[in-house]
C-alpha cells in the first residue's frame, strides 16, 4: 500500500512551490484528475475487504480533501498575487503632467481663403470689404437687378424686418454690393487732399460671407464668395479670360488649364459668361487640367454700362469686368471633401482630418497648398 502520508507531503510541497497558475493546473491534474494518482487510489477501494475498506477508505479521502484544500489555498494566493502585479503595472501616476492640449487647425475655408487672396495678391489685386447687412440699393438696384427679380422673394433672400423708416435690409445674396461700394467711392468728386478722391483704374477683389434660402449637399444657408472687379480703359473679355486662367492654373497648382466660356445672363454684366474647365473624372477625385470633361468653375463677364451709370462712372469711357467664385466649393474641389453642409457642422473630428497647420500660410511663389 502506498505511503499516504509521504504522498501528501510531497504533493502539498509541489503545490506550494507552484510558479503560476498553469503550473498549479498541472498538479492538480496529475493527482486529482480521472486518471490521476489519489484517482486511482480511490478506485481501489472496491476490490479491499470490508475491514481494509474501513480503515483505508478514511486516510484516502482525507488525502484527497488535504490536496484539494491546498490547491484551493495556493490557488486563491495565486491569483491575488496576479491582481495586485495587474494593478500595480496599470496605476495612474497622478505625478505625471496632464497630456498635451490638442492644436487648433486652419478651417478649410479659411486656408482657400488665403490661397486666393495670395494668388490674386500676386496679379496686384488690392482687397475690398463691405458689410453682411446691406440696403436694396447696394445689394440689388445698383446692380440692375429689375423690380420684381425672382432674387428679391422671400424663399430666395433673407430679409430683415422693417426699420424706423420702412426700410427692410437684407442679408447680401452676394459680396457684389462691395463692388458698388468700391467704385462709388472711389468716383466721388472729393477734395485733393483727401486720399480716397480718386478716379479708376480698380483691381480689387472681394471676399466674404454670403446668405442665400438654399441647403443641400452642395449649398448652405451661408457660404463664402470671392468676387473680382477691374475697371479701366479698353478693358475686354480677353483680358478677364487670361486673368481666370492665370488664377485656376495657381490655384489648383497645375501648368495648363484649358477654359471655355459659355453665354450666360447676370444682370450685373453683359456680355455675361460661365467659364468651364476641362477636368478628369475618371477616378474618385477631380483632376483639374487634364482629361477630357468640362467643369463649370466661375460666373463672370463685362460690367453691365448701367451699373458703371450707378456708381457714377461714363461707360464710354470707362469699361470692367467681373467674376465670382464660390470659395467652399473650390476648397471641396481641391481637397476633395464631399459635402459642403460639414465645412459648417463643427465636428472636430472632421477637422482634424481637412485642416491645416496655421504655421504654413500660402505663398505663391513655394507653393499654395
Amino acid at each position: 500500500m502506498t505511503d499516504l502520508t509521504q504522498m501528501e507531503a510531497e504533493l502539498s510541497a509541489r503545490v506550494a512551490a507552484a510558479a503560476d497558475l498553469a503550473a498549479l493546473e498541472a498538479i492538480r491534474v496529475e493527482a486529482l484528475g480521472k486518471t490521476g494518482s489519489i484517482s486511482e487510489l480511490l478506485k481501489t477501494l472496491g476490490k479491499l475487504t470490508p475491514e481494509e475498506r474501513r480503515e483505508q477508505g478514511p486516510k484516502i479521502n482525507g488525502l484527497r480533501d488535504a490536496v484539494q484544500a491546498a490547491i484551493a489555498a495556493r490557488k486563491d494566493a495565486l491569483e491575488t498575487a496576479a491582481l495586485d502585479a495587474k494593478l500595480a503595472a496599470e496605476r495612474v501616476d497622478l505625478s505625471l503632467p496632464p497630456p498635451p492640449e490638442r492644436r487648433g487647425r486652419v478651417h478649410p475655408t479659411m486656408q482657400v481663403l488665403d490661397e486666393m487672396i495670395a494668388v490674386f495678391a500676386d496679379m496686384g489685386f488690392s482687397l475690398a470689404e463691405g458689410p453682411d447687412i446691406e440696403d436694396d440699393f447696394h445689394n440689388f438696384t445698383a446692380l440692375n437687378f429689375p423690380p420684381k427679380h425672382p432674387a428679391r422673394e422671400m424663399h430666395d433672400t433673407f430679409w430683415l424686418p422693417e426699420d424706423e423708416r420702412g426700410e427692410r435690409k437684407v442679408l447680401r445674396t452676394h459680396t457684389s454690393p462691395v463692388q458698388i461700394r468700391t467704385m462709388q467711392r472711389l468716383n466721388e468728386k472729393l477734395p485733393s487732399w483727401i486720399a480716397n478722391g480718386q478716379e479708376p483704374p480698380i483691381r480689387v477683389i472681394v471676399p466674404g460671407r454670403t446668405y442665400r434660402s438654399d441647403s443641400d449637399a452642395t449649398h448652405t444657408p451661408m457660404f463664402h464668395q470671392l468676387e473680382g472687379l477691374v475697371i479701366d480703359r479698353d478693358i475686354h473679355m480677353g483680358h478677364l479670360k487670361w486673368t481666370l486662367d492665370q488664377f485656376i492654373a495657381r490655384y489648383f497648382e497645375t501648368p495648363m488649364v484649358e477654359s471655355r466660356f459659355r453665354p450666360h445672363h447676370f444682370p450685373f454684366t453683359e456680355p455675361s459668361a460661365e467659364m468651364d474647365v476641362k477636368c478628369d473624372r475618371s477616378g474618385g477625385d477631380v483632376k483639374i487640367g487634364q482629361g477630357n470633361d468640362w467643369m463649370e468653375i466661375v460666373g463672370c463677364g463685362m460690367v453691365h454700362p448701367n451699373v458703371l451709370r450707378n456708381c457714377g462712372l461714363d461707360p464710354d469711357q470707362w469699361q470692367g469686368f467681373a467674376f465670382g467664385f464660390g470659395v467652399d466649393r473650390l476648397g471641396m474641389l481641391k481637397y476633395g471633401m464631399p459635402d459642403l453642409r460639414d465645412m459648417f457642422a463643427g465636428d472636430t473630428r472632421w477637422l482634424d482630418h481637412y485642416g491645416f497647420s496655421a504655421f504654413q500660410a500660402p505663398n505663391p511663389a513655394t507653393g499654395l497648398s
